[in-house]
């Protein structure tokens, strides 16, 4: 659950400009991609875009490996593009880097008023996790990153409740008990920011069944993209049981929903869903079971397409290639 004041298109530009996370562990995802960087654009659209960013590329001597491009609209509307390419000289860190940012600024992007970014093969990104009681997420996203399944590192563990501490320092990750009493929900908002600011270079925030609605201050002041997960039931059983009501209407597919968050709860631009068919002889304790497996299958997909730069927010929705 969460509640937030942040412009969707602002979470997008952000996504552009994240910055380089930690080196990443032994064994992880991407350790077989076959690029040296990634490059992200969006801009208004009109002729020459892809012309220009190729002929670029093509002059500095890069292979394009991978390209995804998207226009929301062909006269007046946002093009979006998502290109992978091998260039041997951007594949360490140094001066080359630094000029291959300012000639690409100077003859295309500004030409064009690009926001852009690069990012290079080996950059990932910080994660910290928001969670209560149910372990279902939280359990699943430390399996995939100690398997190197993420292209990013979980870096810090926040919960209202000590229930999950020993997993989550068993997997060798802090865990910070956060309690949000009655009233005090501003204090406790305040040192949840503070442990995030310890984590220096954070730059998403996951809420792995974290059951308590963040402030839109709070969101403001994370300046960070922060992803959601909830069952599809929304907004027909809202509240709590809603597998035993949906039992009682003899629902006939059970989903879940993982998006951005926004100003409006639970209801930011979607980036993944899944759905599995169930009938009428699942009891309610049945039912969600299965809502917990799409559950924690739908968060890790929609992370891992986030981490890879496939999700560019366009207004109320979003654009994954």
């Amino acid at each position: 659950m969460a509640g937030s004041a942040r412009d969707p298109q602002q979470a997008g530009r952000e996504h552009l400009g994240a910055r380089a996370g930690a080196p990443g562990r032994p064994g992880a995802a991407g350790a077989g991609a076959r690029y040296t960087a990634r490059l992200l654009i969006g801009c208004a659209d009109r002729p020459g875009i892809v012309a220009a960013v190729s002929g670029f590329l093509y002059e500095q001597g890069a292979n394009i490996v991978s390209s995804h491009q998207y226009s929301s609209d062909p006269t007046g509307g946002r093009f979006f593009l998502r290109t992978e390419f091998v260039l041997d000289g951007l594949a360490a860190p140094g001066t080359e880097r630094a000029r291959f940012e300012r000639h690409f600024r100077e003859r295309v992007a500004e030409r064009f008023g690009m926001e852009w970014e690069v990012r290079y093969r080996g950059q990932r990104r910080r994660l910290a996790i928001l969670v209560s009681r149910h372990d279902h997420c939280l359990m699943d996203l430390l399996w995939r990153w100690r398997r190197g399944e993420l292209d990013g590192d979980v870096v810090s563990v926040i919960s209202n409740h000590r229930d999950l501490e020993g997993e989550v320092r068993g997997a060798g990750v802090p865990f910070h008990h956060v309690p949000v009493p009655r009233g005090a929900k501003e204090g406790a908002e305040a040192r949840m920011l503070e442990l995030l600011g310890a984590e220096r270079g954070v730059e998403l925030v996951v809420l792995a069944r974290y059951m308590q609605i963040l402030s839109g201050a709070f969101l403001e002041r994370v300046r960070v993209p922060v992803i959601n997960i909830h069952h599809s039931f929304l907004p027909a059983f809202a509240g709590a049981q809603p597998y035993a009501r949906a039992h009682e209407r003899g629902v006939k597919l059970i989903g879940a929903t993982a998006h951005y968050v926004t100003e409006e709860l639970d209801a930011g631009p979607i980036i993944e869903q899944g759905v599995e068919r169930v009938d009428h002889s699942q009891s309610p304790s049945e039912l969600e079971r299965v809502g917990r497996d799409i559950e924690r299958v739908v968060l890790a997909r929609a992370i891992a397409l986030h981490l890879d730069d496939r999700v560019i927010v366009d207004g109320r929705r979003t654009i994954v290639f």
